[in-house]
């Protein structure tokens, strides 16, 4: 095996809800792909971000978190995506809250403690530990748990350590060519990156006034001449729920339109012609057909 031959492979990136897996994956990209907030389950889509450099192309996995609430379908539908990676992959890197064991981390673990390809556990936040002394402790503890575990303590919010974890990666990665051309960032359509943007934003402006039933659908994705012209439908189960979106006088929507455009002119290079729609559909989120019309597959 030698150094210059080319390496490629596949690198899932799990752990419960709210760990950080969506900010360490656009780090490690180094632009924003994977839509963040500090709710949990964010993430609901596997999501690939191609990262090449030099001879080595990794192909991360972000994954929704693994939970334990199976109540709804779509709650299934993020544990089944998430559990489903972990059987076609060439590492894993299992995402934990600094110091934090959790019953759902416990669950995690049962999943990742058996696989026969490497596993590397990312301590995350470390920069947001309360006593650095702690940490020590727990990394041994964690060794314990996954003895033939690589661990590596990170902060994917400030970069902290995200070199070193890279240059692991690609030591574990297999050899082979390369599937994907060197300038490719992701295998999602241009569409599905816009809906994400928006809903990121309308989870970032609700804070915990409504629950998680919402979802966005793009009408219109059209370019003319140098302005790209997107439609998206705001879908919630409630009428409260859309009033809640649309705020006093439409200032909400009209805030959280703001924030997405911007964010998708960086992405997509272009001036951006958004507009916003909300519509109540009540129950898509525990109705399996609604939810495959919304790209939720469960095939």
């Amino acid at each position: 095996m030698t150094d210059t031959a080319p390496r490629c492979g596949y690198v899932a990136l799990v752990g419960r809800p709210n760990v950080g897996k969506s900010t360490l994956l656009n780090h490690i990209l180094g632009q924003k792909l994977a839509i963040t907030s500090r709710k949990p389950q964010t993430t609901r889509h596997t999501l690939l971000g191609i990262k090449t450099e030099d001879n080595v192309q990794a192909i991360y996995v972000d994954t929704p978190g693994l939970h334990k609430d199976n109540d709804k379908a779509l709650n299934r539908f993020m544990n089944k995506s998430a559990s489903q990676v972990l059987r076609e992959v060439d590492v894993v890197l299992f995402v934990v809250d600094r110091t934090r064991w959790t019953d759902e981390d416990e669950l995690v673990w049962n999943k990742v403690r058996h696989l026969q390809c490497p596993v590397v556990v990312v301590v995350n936040k470390v920069d947001r530990l309360d006593d650095k002394k702690d940490m020590l402790p727990h990394l041994e503890w964690l060794t314990k748990q996954l003895p033939n575990a690589e661990v590596v303590p990170v902060s994917a919010l400030h970069g902290r350590n995200i070199d070193r974890l890279q240059q692991l990666i690609g030591s574990l990665l297999p050899e082979g060519e390369h599937f994907y051309p060197e300038d490719q960032l992701t295998d999602r359509s241009s569409r599905f990156l816009a809906a994400e943007l928006v809903r990121e934003k309308v989870m970032r402006q609700l804070g915990a006034e409504i629950p998680y039933q919402v979802a966005v659908e793009i009408e219109q994705f059209k370019q003319e001449g140098k302005v790209l012209h997107i439609h998206a439908l705001i879908l919630v189960e409630r009428e409260g729920q859309k009033k809640i979106i649309i705020g006093d006088g439409g200032a909400r929507m009209k805030k959280i339109g703001q924030e997405a455009r911007m964010d998708m002119q960086k992405l997509f290079g272009s001036k951006i012609m958004l507009n916003l729609w909300v519509k109540v559909r009540r129950g898509w989120s525990d109705d399996e057909r609604a939810l495959n019309s919304l790209g939720y597959r469960f095939d």
